[in-house]
């Protein structure tokens, strides 16, 4: 908790010239993970979340702008097995997981055009922080279990880092709207010979900004 304080205080204290733009944004997303056992894929399917969150435009160069956001992310992933694995359980058959976690994203803005109404391009990393999860998994000799997910060296790995991509749209109004794609590099396993587990989310989100001032341009003649 801590952590998520100091992060959205570092976003809110960023504002801190009127240049600066901070907006809140939510939506759907659904995630998987590319699962493999042994370099043997594992069949997995998607589980439906959202995220929520503050994000920041920082003028950094012409259309260029720095863009960090703090948020939660619920996302997961359901797999089913063709091999066997000691995570979760060497009796495992498939695995239901479910994530709760705070992202904080480093991105770089690029508006297509200088008007008010624009298409926008972000990309950049980010790092998250799994806050907690749970996973529930049928065992070979019947029956199932349902438990908390536990991190920690030999287990599931409570820190990520992701790569983001979004494309997106702003209005004059300061309204946005932007589908995103995370793609994280890192291994969600920390055990040894355990599986391959890294995060695939896709997500539609809208958002607005607070207190974008309209450009008022002078037409007047001047004496």
């Amino acid at each position: 908790m801590k952590r998520i304080i100091s992060a959205l205080t570092l976003l809110l204290s960023l504002n801190a010239t009127s240049q600066n733009q901070v907006a809140i944004f939510a939506g759907p997303q659904a995630s998987t993970a590319n699962y493999f056992i042994l370099n043997q894929r594992q069949d997995t399917k998607m589980k439906y979340g959202f995220n929520a969150g503050v994000a920041m435009k920082v003028p950094f160069e012409g259309f260029l702008y720095f863009a960090p956001a703090a948020y939660y992310s619920m996302k997961g992933y359901d797999v089913t097995y063709n091999l066997y694995n000691s995570l979760p359980d060497i009796s495992a058959t498939d695995n239901s997981t479910r994530f709760h976690s705070f992202e904080i994203a480093a991105l770089l803005q690029f508006d297509l055009s200088p008007k008010p109404n624009h298409v926008f391009i972000k990309a950049g990393p980010s790092l998250d922080f799994m806050i907690s999860a749970t996973e529930k998994f049928n065992l070979i000799s019947g029956g199932s279990v349902s438990r908390k997910m536990k991190f920690g060296p030999g287990e599931y790995g409570r820190y990520s880092a992701n790569l983001l991509t979004q494309l997106g749209y702003e209005t004059a109004g300061g309204f946005l709207i932007f589908a995103q794609f995370t793609h994280s590099p890192a291994n969600l396993s920390n055990r040894d010979g355990g599986p391959s587990i890294k995060h695939k989310v896709f997500g539609l989100s809208i958002g607005k900004y607070f207190s974008r001032k309209k450009i008022v341009i002078d037409t007047r003649n001047r004496e």
